[in-house]
C-alpha cells in the first residue's frame, strides 16, 4: 500500500536526494561513518518534490496544530522549507541560527513573530536532534510556545527520540529511515545482501566502521 512515507521516499530516491552506499560509506560532519546520506536541500531544485514537501508539511500542521500562529525554520537546511510552508499557511515565519551572529544585531532568531506566538518548527532532517532542539530552546527563551516540530526525514535514532521526549516536543516527519530502506529494496536501489550491514549501522552509528 502506498503511503506518504513511501511516496516521498520514492521521490527522494528518484532525484538522488538519498544516497545509499553500503560499500562506500560517507563521513558525516560529526565524524560518523555512514552508508546512508540524505540531502533534502536538493528537493528545492525539483518543483514537483518541493510542492510535495510544502503541501504535506502544511497539511500536518493544519491537522495537528490548528492553533499555530507562526512557523520557524531551522537554519540553514529548513529556511526555504519553512518559508514555503509559512506561505501555504499564510503565517508569519522566522528562522533560528545555529549560533548568534557575531556582527550587526547579533541575532539568534531572524525575523519578527507576534509576541507569545504559538510556533511550529520546521526542520529538513533529524539525526541526533541536537541542533533542532537548540532551535526549540532559543524560541522558548524568547517567549514563544512550541506546539511541535515537523520535518521531511528522520533517521529515527533512539538518542533523538529520547531527546525529543525529554523536552516535550512532538516530532512528525514525512518519511523515515525504515520506509526509505524498504522502498530502496523494493525498487532495486539496494539488494537484500545490504540489509544486515544497514541494520548494523543503524544499531550503533557512532561506532560503525571504526
Amino acid at each position: 500500500m502506498s503511503t506518504i512515507a513511501t511516496q516521498f521516499a520514492e521521490q527522494l530516491l528518484s532525484v538522488q536526494c538519498i544516497k545509499l552506499q553500503p560499500e562506500q560509506p560517507f563521513t558525516w560532519a560529526s565524524g560518523w561513518l555512514s552508508p546512508f546520506y540524505c540531502d533534502n536541500r536538493k528537493t528545492l531544485a525539483y518543483p514537483h518534490v518541493r510542492t510535495f514537501v510544502k503541501t504535506h508539511l502544511a497539511d500536518i500542521i493544519r491537522n495537528r496544530y490548528p492553533d499555530a500562529t507562526a512557523i520557524a525554520g531551522v537554519a540553514t537546511g529548513a529556511i526555504a522549507q519553512g518559508a514555503l510552508v509559512a506561505d501555504v499557511l499564510d503565517l508569519p515565519m522566522c528562522y533560528v541560527r545555529s549560533k548568534a551572529k557575531d556582527h550587526g544585531m547579533g541575532n539568534l532568531i531572524e525575523g519578527t513573530l507576534p509576541e507569545g506566538a504559538k510556533v511550529v518548527v520546521v526542520e529538513d532532517l533529524i539525526s541526533t536532534g541536537g541542533s533542532s532542539l537548540k532551535a526549540v530552546e532559543a524560541l522558548r527563551a524568547a517567549g514563544f510556545e512550541i506546539l511541535g516540530m515537523v520535518a521531511a526525514f528522520t533517521y529515527g535514532f533512539p538518542v533523538a527520540e529520547e531527546a525529543f521526549r525529554d523536552v516535550g516536543v512532538e516530532l512528525t516527519t514525512l518519511t523515515d529511515y525504515d520506509a526509505m530502506v524498504e522502498t530502496a529494496l523494493r525498487i532495486g536501489y539496494i539488494e537484500q545482501r545490504h540489509l544486515p550491514l544497514l541494520a548494523e549501522w543503524r544499531s550503533c552509528p557512532s561506532q560503525w566502521g571504526k
